[in-house]
C-alpha cells in the first residue's frame, strides 16, 4: 500500500533522460538554417508557459531556479539553467527553445513565431484528468493553442507557404510521467494494462490531429524510471527506487513504441525519433562515476531526507557542486544532466534512440 503521496507529484516531474554520447561537444549555436520548433509536454520541457498562469501554484520563476541561468535569473524552467528542450533546440541550431505561447501571444504572435513555439507546461499529461485541478495547460489544449499559431502563419505567410513550413519542422513532445504519478497518488483501481492503454489512445489522439494540422517530423521523449526520482524514493524505506512505477514506465515505452511503429505505416509522410529515456536514465544511474556524477539518488535543491520532501524554493537546502548531480529538484534533472540528455537524443545510436535520431530526423 502506498504512503500518502504528496501533492507536488502533478506539479512537476522527474527529467526525460540523462546519458553522455561521445558528440558531447557537438555545436549548439544558433544559425539560419535551424528548423521551426514546436515543443509540447510537461514540465521537462516548460520554459515559463506555467509563469503566464496565475492560478496555478506550479511555477519555477522563483530562486534558486535558474540559479545557473544568464544572470542567475528564474525563467520558470524547474532547472538551475536551461533544460532539454532548451538544449535540443540549440542543437537544431536555436540559441534556446522557442518562446512559450503565452509569452509570445502578449508580445505579438504574427512577429515572434517564426522560429517555433514552446507550449509546454508544468503539471500537463497525455489526459485531461491529469492536473485538471491545478490550473495548468493540458495536452488537448496545447494541440489547440497550435492551431492558433497555425492559423496565425497563414495569414501572414499563406496558406500554402504556411503548410511548407509546418511539413518541415520538428515537433518535440515530452509528456506521460504525470498520468502515471496520478494513477499512483489516486489509488487507482483500473486495471494496469487497462490504463496504459488509455494514454497510448490519448497519445494518438495528440499525434493524429497535428499530423491533420499538417506535422510531418515527431520527435518522441519517453519516460524515464519515474519511480528512481527522488521524491519516490523516500516511499522506499532503502531510498532505492520504487519499483512498481518504474514497471509502468517500462510498459509505457514499449506500448508507445509500438504506436509509433504503427502510426508511422498509416500516416503517409510522417517520420519520428522515439527517446527511450528508461534505458538512457538507467544506464547512467549503473554507471554512474562514468558521466562524473556523485548522486544520482537525491536533489540537489530542496529539503529533508534525499531533499525530496519539498520543491525547490528561496528556502530551500542547495548544494554547491550541481554538475556532480543527477537531479536538481525533487522530479528533475539538473543543467548538466539535461544536456547529456539532449545530445543523446540527438546523436545517439539504437539502442537509445530509434529508428533514427534527432538529427537524422532533422535532416530528413
Amino acid at each position: 500500500m502506498l504512503t500518502k503521496m504528496y501533492r507536488v507529484f502533478f506539479y512537476v516531474l522527474v527529467g526525460t533522460i540523462f546519458v553522455i554520447s561521445k558528440c558531447c561537444d557537438a555545436t549548439m549555436e544558433s544559425n539560419n538554417t535551424a528548423p521551426v520548433l514546436f515543443i509540447f509536454g510537461d514540465s521537462t520541457a516548460d520554459v515559463g508557459t506555467n509563469s503566464f498562469l496565475p492560478k496555478t501554484k506550479i511555477i519555477a520563476n522563483v530562486p534558486f531556479n535558474g540559479i545557473d541561468f544568464p544572470n542567475s535569473r528564474a525563467t520558470g524552467r524547474f532547472s538551475n539553467g536551461f533544460n532539454s528542450a532548451d538544449f535540443l533546440a540549440k542543437l537544431m541550431g536555436h540559441k534556446r527553445s522557442p518562446q512559450p505561447y503565452l509569452f509570445l501571444l502578449k508580445a505579438g504572435l504574427r512577429k515572434k513565431m517564426f522560429r517555433g513555439v514552446n507550449f509546454a507546461s508544468g503539471g500537463a499529461g497525455l489526459l485531461d484528468v491529469t492536473g485538471k485541478d491545478l490550473k495548468i495547460v493540458p495536452m488537448s489544449k496545447q494541440v489547440k493553442q497550435f492551431k492558433t499559431v497555425l492559423s496565425n502563419l497563414m495569414v501572414v505567410k499563406g496558406r500554402h507557404e504556411a503548410k511548407k513550413i509546418i511539413r518541415k519542422s520538428v515537433f518535440a513532445i515530452s509528456v506521460g510521467s504525470n498520468d502515471i504519478f496520478g494513477y499512483f497518488q489516486n489509488q487507482s483501481t483500473v486495471d494496469p494494462t487497462v490504463f496504459i492503454e488509455s494514454l497510448m489512445e490519448a497519445y494518438q489522439c495528440h499525434i493524429e490531429s497535428l499530423y491533420h494540422l499538417g506535422a510531418r517530423k515527431f520527435g518522441i521523449i519517453g519516460i524515464p524510471p519515474i519511480g528512481c526520482c527522488p521524491s519516490q524514493r523516500i516511499h522506499n524505506t532503502t531510498g532505492g527506487c520504487f519499483e512498481i512505477e518504474n514497471t509502468f514506465a517500462r510498459a509505457f515505452h514499449s506500448s508507445l513504441d509500438a504506436l509509433l511503429n504503427k502510426l508511422s505505416c498509416e500516416l503517409k509522410g510522417m517520420k519520428y525519433s522515439h527517446g527511450n529515456s528508461y534505458e538512457m536514465t538507467m544506464n547512467v544511474i549503473n554507471h554512474a562515476q562514468q558521466f562524473n556524477l556523485t548522486y544520482v539518488d537525491r536533489a540537489c535543491c530542496g529539503k529533508g531526507w534525499l531533499r525530496a520532501e519539498d520543491t525547490c524554493n528561496p528556502h530551500a537546502e542547495l548544494c554547491t557542486n550541481r554538475n556532480n548531480y543527477l537531479f536538481w529538484d525533487l522530479f528533475h534533472p539538473t543543467q548538466y544532466a539535461s544536456k547529456l540528455a539532449a545530445v543523446t537524443l540527438y546523436n545517439g545510436g539504437p539502442e537509445f534512440v530509434t529508428p533514427i535520431n534527432f538529427a537524422q530526423l532533422v535532416a530528413s
